[in-house]
This record gives structure tokens, C-alpha cells and sequence, in this order.
């Protein structure tokens, strides 16, 4: 990489706010910075743009920030890294020259919360490089094309943002939405519209055949290789911004109409007054996603008050005054205490040290999305309970009475209350529940670094 030619095309792009999924705090943290390039012009030199020096080094920062697993070559980023200083100039050749041919995407499956499972395609460090530093490239350029009603993916929005737009449909009186989801959407995209719509913004036609290469790639399961005639497996740094490309279609025509809608990736929801209306709005919109070959899951769609659905992980009920406001939906809700009791189990055999660190990590960052529930009474009916299990674990470790007795009273219970828990020492959960009001408890988790919700 270091040796391959230094280009310095004029600086452009979007200049909006640098909050959300896609904003940048940091240089190199983002998939989709603002690119050196012309943001008025996708023709000929987008390619020598994105294989441009300073891109492919802001790319290779972003992609070794994800600290992603190995593609189907076997190579960690440090051995790519490694691999990438004699073998980078050659690289580079074949990408200008419309001969350098993707490997396969590796195959692995995560489990969803539901039960089901959901499949991600890993491609090569290598590849993953490419395909950031297109991203980098093109998403300037295409991102201002895009609906405003699109928020997933995009600098400058994120999920926060598509559920404060739905709050407002609902604050205005719209209480009917239609809830679409897409059966696996992105296994089943159409290669050929795909590209169809691709062409239509982007005149460079080596970008095109090199997005191409990696749509038709394969998958490598269990060292076998798969041809793939349709999808984009999730996993790389392009598959949201191409997600985009194609369900723009639909966005438009939708406004268009005027309809009041929030789409984050491949959840859409339409918010209109009545059921007759949702009815009418569903049958456009099988018709819509029919065009593009996509199929709505019915399992999982419905015309139906705003009040009995979900939409990312958050769920909208009435106050006393009447204003709409936001909760956690119960699913993500019920994966939360699942999860917690997870990490805090009494048979697990860890430090308190252990136990800690695990919960806080996941703590945080579920807090830090879920901040935007409007729920104050339910976060601290988490803390209290979640804490309650902390403490059990703490006085199950301590075993005996005496022990107990004498822990309790180093760090600040009064006598009588370390007394009345050391004599019945093995009733973890009910003794825990004694020390809820107490000081102690405060002292006791913030030394542990356990987080707060409320």
C-alpha cells in the first residue's frame, strides 16, 4: 500500500452533522467519511479515487478499527497487513484493470433472539479493504439521492432518529401503521435490478463490474464453495449502502404519494389514519417490492395500531396526558433480563471481579441505545433487580456465617442487619433483597463498577 501512487483529487461531500451509525468522532472509525472527490460527478476516475493513497489508508484504519475475524484465506488484518506490503501494487493493478477477482465470502451464522438464526458472509481482509474504500467513494455521492425518510446506514442518522420521526407520525394523530418486513432480504436481492439501478447513478462502468465481481463471489461453507446468484450476505462494508440503492425505489414513489413513512435498512413503516388506508398502502407496497422480485414476510407484517407493534426495539405508548411517548418493546426487554441472568448466575464459578466487567460491557451498551425510552420507573426497577443478583452471587461466595458476618461488617452494615443474614448464610436471594435501601449497596456496587440505569 505504501507504495502505490499517491493521487490528491478535489475534496467534497456531504457536510451534514457528523452524529449517528455513520458519523465519524475519530479519524478512521467511520465506514463512510466524506470522501476526496468530486461529489458532483460519477463518471470516469471514481475508481482511481477510491485506490487513492489517503482513502485506502483512512479504509484500512476503519477496517482494522472493526477488528473483524479472518475471510475464507485464513489471514487475521495483521497477517493481511503483513501480506499487503509486497503484494498490494500488484493488487491494485488488477482492480484498475477489471481482472482482479474477489474470493469468496466465508460463511458463518449467528443466533437471533427469537430462535432463528441470521447469515453473515465474511469476506477477506483484502476485500473488506476494497470495498470500504469504495464505500468511502460512493456514499457521498449517492447518499443525497436518498429518501429523507432513510436513516439506516447514512452519515449524520441513525435508529434514534427513524424512531423520533415514527413518534411524530403517531403525536400527529396517525395511529394505524403497516409494519413491513422483508423475508431475508438480504439473501434474496436481485443481482441483475441491482445493478440496473446502480447504472443509472454511477457512469464509471469499472465500479460497476468490480461490485459486480463481489455480488457473484460465491460462499465458502465448510471449505466448499457456493456459486450465488442472488444476495448480498451481510458482513461487508458495501451490502448497506447497496441496500439503500435498491429500496430507494420504493421511498420515492411512497413520497410521491405522500405517504408518512420511516424506513431504517429493510424495516418500513407507513403511518396512516385508518385501516382502509393501511390496506390500500400494503397492497401498494407488495406490489412495489414485487418489482424489485422482493417478497414480504406476512408472518411478521401487519396493518395494526402503532400501540400493539415494535419498531427497533422500541414501542410507543400513551401517557396520561395523552402525548405519545417511547418504552422498550417487550422482545428486547425480555432479551435483556435473559441475558443478565446470564451473566450473573450463582453456579458460574467466576470472580466478583469477572462478574462485574461482563455486565457492564453489555449494561452500557444496551443503555446506551435504549437511552431513548421514556420510561424512568422501569429503568430503575432493572437497576434494583439486576443489583439484587450481584449481591446474591457476592454473599453465595462468601459461604459461611462467620465469613458473611464479619464481610458484611467491614464494609459498613450494621450489626443487626449482618447478624439477621449470616444466621440463615445460604439464603442468597432473600438476604441479598435485605441490603436493598441500605448504603451499602450503593458503596458496594459503585466499587464494582457496576453501571446505573436510572
Amino acid at each position: 500500500m505504501q507504495e502505490a501512487r499517491h493521487q490528491m483529487p478535489a475534496r467534497a461531500g456531504r457536510s451534514g452533522g457528523r452524529q449517528g451509525e455513520a458519523a465519524l468522532s475519530e479519524p478512521g472509525s467511520d465506514e463512510a467519511t466524506c470522501p476526496r472527490c468530486d461529489a458532483q460527478s460519477t463518471g470516469p476516475g471514481l475508481l482511481e479515487a477510491a485506490l487513492a493513497r489517503e482513502n485506502l489508508q483512512r479504509a484500512w484504519k476503519r477496517v482494522k478499527a472493526t477488528k473483524g475475524a479472518a475471510g475464507a484465506d485464513g489471514l487475521s488484518i495483521e497477517a493481511t497487513a503483513a501480506h499487503l506490503r509486497t503484494s498490494w501494487p500488484g493488487i491494485r493493478e488488477r482492480v484498475l484493470a477489471g481482472t482482479y477477482r474477489p474470493m469468496p465470502v466465508r460463511r458463518v451464522t449467528i443466533p437471533k433472539p427469537d430462535g432463528g438464526e441470521r447469515e453473515l458472509g465474511i469476506p477477506t481482509v483484502t476485500d473488506r479493504l476494497i470495498q470500504q474504500a469504495l464505500l468511502q467513494v460512493l456514499q457521498p455521492l449517492l447518499d443525497p439521492t436518498f429518501s429523507e425518510h432513510s436513516h439506516g446506514f447514512r452519515p449524520g442518522r441513525s435508529a434514534h432518529d427513524a424512531v423520533l420521526e415514527a413518534q411524530s407520525y403517531v403525536q400527529s394523530g396517525r395511529r394505524i401503521v403497516v409494519d413491513v418486513d422483508l423475508e431475508k432480504f438480504f439473501d434474496r436481492v436481485n443481482h441483475d435490478i441491482l445493478i440496473d439501478r446502480l447504472s443509472k447513478r454511477i457512469s464509471d462502468k469499472r465500479v460497476i463490474r468490480l461490485i459486480r465481481a463481489y455480488l457473484n463471489s460465491g460462499i465458502m461453507d465448510h471449505g466448499v464453495v457456493q456459486e450465488r446468484v442472488m444476495g448480498t450476505p451481510q458482513g461487508g462494508p458495501l451490502s448497506p449502502l447497496l441496500a439503500n440503492v435498491l429500496l430507494d425505489e420504493v421511498d420515492k414513489e411512497l413520497e410521491r404519494r405522500g405517504h408518512c413513512f420511516v424506513r431504517y435498512a429493510d424495516d418500513c413503516n407507513v403511518y396512516v389514519g385508518s385501516r382502509k388506508a393501511g390496506e390500500r398502502v400494503m397492497a401498494l407496497l407488495r406490489r412495489l417490492y414485487g418489482r424489485l422480485h422482493l417478497t414480504i414476510n406476512e408472518g411478521k407484517s401487519a396493518v395494526a395500531s402503532v400501540f400493539g407493534r415494535k419498531f427497533l426495539g422500541f414501542s410507543f405508548w400513551r401517557g396520561r396526558d395523552g402525548a405519545v411517548k417511547r418504552r422498550v418493546a417487550d422482545k428486547p426487554l425480555k432479551a435483556f433480563k435473559r441475558r443478565v441472568r446470564q451473566l450473573t448466575r450463582r453456579s458460574g464459578g467466576r470472580s466478583m471481579a469477572e462478574v462485574a466487567e461482563r455486565l457492564r460491557v453489555y449494561v452500557l451498551g444496551w443503555k446506551a441505545y435504549f437511552r431513548l425510552a421514556q420510561t424512568p420507573r422501569l429503568f430503575k426497577e432493572l437497576e434494583e433487580w439486576m443489583r439484587h443478583r450481584v449481591r446474591a452471587i457476592q454473599l453465595k461466595h462468601w459461604k459461611r456465617g462467620k465469613t458473611t458476618y464479619k464481610a458484611l461488617l467491614a464494609k459498613g452494615a450494621k450489626p443487626e442487619v449482618a447478624r439477621q443474614i449470616a444466621v440463615n448464610s445460604r439464603r442468597w436471594w432473600r438476604n441479598s433483597g435485605m441490603l436493598l435501601n441500605s448504603v451499602l449497596t450503593l458503596r458496594w456496587m459503585d466499587a464494582l463498577r457496576i453501571p446505573r440505569l436510572a
